[in-house]
């Protein structure tokens, strides 16, 4: 099954990618303009690859507001799975060694993506003008402030940088809960598991203005126990079934 999935979901995947990146980064159409396609490209992919996300969104989620949203990082399919649980055009933050990958980094680099340099002096200032760039063009702003895959499926601890910058922009954070994506596929193996139930929350809007250092641990607690609540609920809502 895991073999099968991945020779169709690839058999899709490369053509989709190739031509996505050709429209943004060869032929210089907005990523904004292209974000029917993202979507389509989004749900036939997950379908191949045997997941059909169900999506529940807060009500206060506005559909023309740019967010910071964040999300609890499981495995390389993170961002497809949530793609379409908002009509928001998303723009990621990426390292910037990720951009060698063939293919996935052209097409990372076609849309635009925020490349951030590990351990470079000055990265959150850079990054927080590359955000604010972003965000006066309307896009939103899609990070994992656990910095890496979970382990073991639970949420890891988050790191304070993106809630600063977030902060420094006066952004709202919208925090993004997907479940069962641990059962579908896990940092360091490539077995697929097709047909695990996903399901992606959406929660309601975080405001960031007036938000000060010492007001600062606490709303990274508060997003952090948001999303762990949630993925520990799906976690062991499966193990009782």
């Amino acid at each position: 099954l895991s073999a099968a999935a991945w020779a169709v979901g690839l058999g899709w995947g490369l053509p989709a990618l190739t031509t996505l990146t050709v429209l943004a980064g060869n032929l210089r159409i907005r990523p904004e303009r292209l974000q029917r396609l993202y979507a389509l490209y989004a749900d036939i992919q997950l379908g191949l690859l045997g997941l059909k996300p169900r999506n529940v969104v807060d009500p206060a989620v506005d559909p023309r507001k740019p967010y910071f949203f964040f999300q609890n990082h499981v495995n390389h399919f993170d961002f497809i799975a949530c793609h379409n649980a908002t009509p928001h055009y998303r723009q990621g933050i990426e390292l910037d060694a990720h951009f060698r990958i063939p293919l996935y980094g052209p097409f990372m680099r076609s849309r635009g993506t925020i490349a951030v340099r590990q351990g470079a002096r000055g990265r959150l200032v850079e990054l927080r003008e590359r955000c604010r760039e972003e965000m006066v063009m309307g896009r939103s702003i899609l990070a994992f402030p656990e910095g890496t895959r979970t382990l073991d499926g639970r949420v890891g601890p988050f790191k304070r940088g993106l809630f600063v910058v977030a902060r420094d922009l006066g952004a709202p954070i919208v925090p993004i809960a997907v479940c069962g994506m641990w059962d579908f596929m896990r940092k360091g193996s490539a077995m697929l598991r097709p047909g695990a139930e996903v399901v992606v929350q959406v929660g309601p809007p975080l405001e960031t203005a007036g938000v000060t250092d010492d007001d600062l641990p606490a709303l990274v607690e508060r997003l952090w126990d948001w999303i762990a609540e949630r993925v520990d609920r799906h976690g062991a809502g499966r193990i009782h079934r």
